[in-house]
């Protein structure tokens, strides 16, 4: 039944990842044994109302999945995996980011690095120390005490008892590929292809009648990257179009396309690729600093390309990684 499936899953959110899948097996075995057992007594079909009233009764998905968590006293039972929820939040979308963009500017960018290195490494260290140490510090405390004041009038104002297990989100397949989005990725891909074929074949870039870009030979090495890039991905979108749910085969083309596609970016910020510009009524000293300051801003964007490559690439290997400990390793 799909609202027993949709309650099942939000008990599953909320538990250890490690126990997730034997203890969702116990929960929903109890629960279609209750459900044959009304049958039974009943002599007919449970409807959707019955079942509805059934799943109120066990109680709100947070509170089922709480019963089997280790009991934690620093909020309270009840409260603390969405306070566990909360600070992962922070850490994994503030925190870590921080640091991978600072570690980035650190190997990559010359200026930053000598700036932050002076006068001793140990002073660069230091600061990151106590910016992390502050703002987490900060952060900390002020979900702690929210949580601490929300669990004294949790009890009072019932949060908890006014919900509707038909208001729980829809199942989620995490295999299905939503055809609109491949339908978009299947346009920008081959609009992308015929522009860059029409308009970037050349080192020599024309725009309008007055403006003239000029590249180094070595962008021909970019400009046929691109292209293959982009017939690739046309054709994983079109494939995705037809079938509509990932498999490890192309699961693993993503990751590899992908990772091109990272790589190639990355490079093509620290290429310097652009070796002029004239333009009627442009000065050639005012050109050459236009196309100094575009290579050396790409330049320092680079640490910037590289965290964004990386979390790219780190999602296409959760999917897979995700669908082999499911066991679905079909082509």
């Amino acid at each position: 039944m799909e609202l027993i499936d949709r309650y099942l899953q939000a008990v599953k959110f909320w538990l250890p990842r490690q126990q997730k899948e034997d203890i969702i097996a116990e929960l929903s075995a109890d629960i279609y044994a209750q459900i044959d057992e009304r049958e039974t007594v009943l002599s007919r079909k449970l409807n959707d109302a019955e079942v509805e009233e059934l799943l109120k009764q066990r109680g709100h998905p947070l509170l089922v999945a709480n019963r089997f968590l280790p009991q934690e006293s620093l909020i309270g039972p009840v409260l603390f995996p969405i306070y566990r929820f909360v600070l992962k939040i922070f850490v994994y979308g503030y925190l870590l980011p921080s640091v991978l963009v600072w570690m980035g500017l650190m190997i990559f960018s010359s200026s930053y690095r000598l700036e932050q290195t002076n006068p001793s490494w140990f002073t660069a260290f230091s600061s990151l120390f106590n910016y992390l140490w502050f703002t987490t510090f900060l952060a900390a405390g002020t979900i702690t005490l929210a949580f601490a004041v929300l669990e004294r009038t949790q009890a009072r104002i019932h949060i908890f008892d006014r919900w509707n297990p038909r208001k729980l989100p829809p199942v989620r397949n995490p295999y299905l590929i939503p055809r609109s989005t491949s339908l978009f990725e299947l346009a920008v891909s081959l609009i992308f292809f015929v522009w860059f074929a029409v308009y970037l074949h050349s080192p020599v870039v024309p725009i309008g009648l007055k403006v003239t870009i000029f590249l180094n030979p070595q962008w021909l090495w970019f400009f046929w990257g691109y292209l293959l890039l982009a017939l690739v991905n046309a054709s994983l979108a079109g494939l995705n179009l037809l079938y509509p749910s990932w498999t490890a085969r192309r699961a693993t083309l993503r990751l590899l396309s992908d990772s091109a596609g990272a790589a190639l970016f990355c490079w093509l910020m620290k290429a310097n690729l652009l070796a002029g510009i004239t333009g009627a009524n442009l000065p050639v000293q005012q050109a050459i600093a236009i196309a100094q300051a575009v290579n050396d801003w790409m330049s320092r964007l680079f640490p910037a390309a590289i965290v964004v490559g990386l979390v790219i690439v780190a999602t296409d290997v959760y999917r897979i990684v995700r669908m082999k400990s499911a066991g679905r390793t079909t082509p």
